[in-house]
């Protein structure tokens, strides 16, 4: 290239699909065929270039060569020519041949915002406040992805696009797709409308369908063609491990393969928390990185991108990521120090040189003598932790703790208060594991001495319909809110000091009351988090629903707490009774310590009952006896006392007798 000659050092990705991998196809009734088809996975690669600093090579050979070459902050492409009998290929520098912008949906400063999705979340939080070092990096996180491939490109090979999951090995994340969903005659949801009308249609579609059919943490729908404004993708923040909110729409309407990587690596780095590199200090080890509002092939993240992924971690939302997948889980031949648990693996901790943990044979990817595991929330210092031990936190009132059985390194997998369950002193629902509050949402914004303004507020800004007040979006245009759903729009508050980074704010004195509101200016593709949350209650019996105040019943909450679980404990997420202490699962109708048979019974700490029972069971009758026996001997213990009183009397006397009258020299 340009006349010089490059060797490329490239490693071959073993950890792209899963072992489970299906493929599901919709026909245009609904009816779908599962398949596990062969695909060949086993030609994507990356490295760098020899002797050339801070240099990046993402390259596939299934079908000739396909891939990113980033050398000295330019970046190149390289494709097969289509027409070409010879096996020729094109390598062109990559903003020369993208004729359409990546423009991300996410809004960002000065640029008007897209059509947002009818979802509330304020799971976006302002993690730049949250920027601590923290030893998550070093720790391989794992994320299931679905694609799913709607009509218009269905005959293209959709697979080159794994190229994009090559870009997270550098944060040490590995995305493996766990299905592939074709919708072969026809769209089974509308992709027309705004790019936010159309995600949230997606999300409820995944929700509805996906989630409940095979087990991942996100899922994007790949759209072959679609007018949205410029927009070329759209994901919600922070969502990684939703059910209901994890997932992204992607738009490849060229057969670029860099803009196709970069679109679908930059909305789910969306999913895991990051936010756009348009802020100060982000250090971009290129022109460029994956993360920038106006992305053009890059492969890098900055380090806003790495410190954003850092605080959800310590947020507690990348649960779902936390577990390493099960031995053969991973579709991949066997191979000791790949650092990849494979199948007939105890644990894989890389090459015997590179290899620092104790609990593992790095020549034999055993167990080290004397481990239980080498691995695992349930696993310290080699060994298994006690049952009933906690492994993962209730993280508020809405979710739930889940403890080790003793017997594995895993910890049950999460669950929560079934949906629509009162909390925050009934005055909200549960939802999601989350419990949602104006209060919350007033001082996560403007400080701890915020809280929610009177309705008035709420009514004057919301019912206006302009970016500080409104109940989503129809089109381009801001919708107003109706009287009766006036509470369910952008939250309102009053008081407080902080104001919020990355936001313009608004205060309006209504009736002497100062209300404040704020926009964020964080790109078109998510959810303003300014927006009610989903569960907010909103009058008595009400909860905000897709900027809704609707009956609270619209959540799901059918837990029949007398009758199921007698009054002793409350439904989980799976829908089965966690035991209040005291009584056992699975229905808390016998004793017992609690929890449920998805998260395991809680730990009773016996230890002061097993002390007072050793000493009054034990030490007690035993100093009973001794004292019994004094009793009885007493007469003759008191002679064999008064004899030796007498004997050592006549030693001593005879004693200095003797030295009184010795006879002299």
């Amino acid at each position: 290239m340009d006349g010089e000659v490059y060797t490329l050092k490239l490693d071959r990705n073993k950890e792209l699909l899963t072992k489970d991998f299906v493929q599901y196809v919709y026909d245009k009734d609904g009816k779908v065929e599962a398949s596990q088809p062969k695909i060949q996975i086993h030609c994507h690669y990356h490295g760098f270039v020899e002797g050339v600093a801070n240099s990046s090579v993402l390259l596939s050979t299934c079908s000739g060569l396909r891939g990113i070459l980033f050398i000295a902050e330019k970046g190149y492409g390289i494709e097969p020519l289509e027409a070409s009998l010879k096996f020729e290929h094109l390598i062109y520098q990559l903003p020369h041949l993208q004729t359409e912008p990546i423009l991300c949906g996410v809004p960002h400063h000065g640029e008007p915002v897209d059509g947002d999705p009818k979802h509330s979340s304020n799971e976006l939080h302002l993690t730049q406040h949250l920027r601590k070092k923290r030893a998550i990096l070093p720790t391989t996180r794992y994320i299931e992805l679905i694609l799913v491939i709607d009509n218009k490109k269905v005959n293209k090979n959709v697979l080159n696009d794994l190229l994009t999951f090559q870009m997270y090995i550098s944060l040490n994340i590995r995305v493996i797709l766990t299905a592939l969903v074709i919708w072969k005659d026809e769209n089974l949801i509308d992709v027309t409308g705004s790019a936010g009308e159309v995600l949230g249609r997606f999300i409820k579609w995944r929700q509805n369908v996906l989630v409940p059919q095979k087990k991942h943490d996100s899922g994007h729908l790949i759209l072959g063609e679609g007018q949205y404004s410029g927009v070329l993708g759209m994901a919600f923040v922070g969502t990684v491990c939703s059910p209901s909110l994890g997932g992204g729409i992607d738009v490849f309407s060229s057969n670029n393969v860099a803009s196709a990587a970069t679109i679908l690596a930059h909305e789910l780095g969306h999913n895991l928390g990051m936010n756009h590199d348009d802020r100060p200090n982000c250090n971009c080890p290129t022109s460029s990185c994956i993360m920038a509002a106006h992305a053009s092939g890059a492969s890098n993240f900055s380090k806003c991108s790495e410190d954003d992924f850092v605080a959800l971690i310590e947020r507690g939302k990348g649960i779902c990521l936390q577990n390493a997948p099960e031995p053969g889980d991973q579709y991949s031949p066997a191979a000791c120090g790949n650092s990849i648990l494979d199948k007939g693996e105890d644990c894989d901790c890389g090459l015997p040189k590179d290899c620092k943990d104790p609990c593992c044979n790095a020549a034999t990817c055993t167990l080290a003598s004397g481990s239980q595991c080498a691995y695992g929330l349930c696993c310290q210092n080699c060994k298994f932790l006690s049952a009933g031990i906690v492994c993962r936190r209730a993280g508020n009132a809405c979710d739930l703790p889940e403890y080790c059985n003793g017997s594995s390194q895993f910890c049950k997998p999460d669950v929560f208060i079934q949906n629509g369950y009162l909390c925050d002193n009934s005055t909200s629902y549960c939802y999601e594991g989350e419990c949602s509050s104006y209060n919350d949402l007033c001082r996560s914004f403007f400080g701890s001495t915020s809280k929610r303004a009177p309705d008035v507020c709420f009514q004057h800004a919301n019912m206006k319909g302009d970016r500080f007040g409104n109940c989503g979006r129809v089109g381009t245009n801001f919708k107003k809110c109706s009287l009766s759903n006036s509470l369910c729009g952008k939250v309102q508050c009053v008081e407080g000091t902080v104001i919020p980074y990355d936001a313009d704010t608004s205060t309006s004195n209504i009736n002497g009351i100062s209300c404040r509101n704020a926009d964020f200016k964080l790109g078109t593709d998510v959810m303003d988090p300014s927006y009610v949350a989903t569960g907010t209650g909103c009058a008595k019996g009400k909860a905000c629903i897709d900027f809704e105040c609707v009956s609270a019943g619209r959540l799901g909450f059918d837990c029949d707490i007398e009758g199921k679980c007698h009054n002793h404990g409350i439904c989980n997420s799976n829908k089965n009774c966690h035991c209040d202490p005291g009584w056992a699962p699975p229905n808390c109708d016998t004793s017992g310590y609690g929890g449920s048979i998805d998260s395991g019974p809680p730990h009773q700490d016996t230890s002061v009952r097993d002390g007072l029972l050793i000493f009054f069971l034990l030490v007690v009758p035993v100093l009973c006896f001794i004292a019994f026996l004094l009793y009885c001997f007493r007469n003759k213990i008191k002679s064999a006392w008064r004899r030796r009183d007498v004997k050592h009397t006549y030693v001593k006397f005879k004693l200095n007798f003797n030295l009184s009258f010795s006879p002299p020299y």
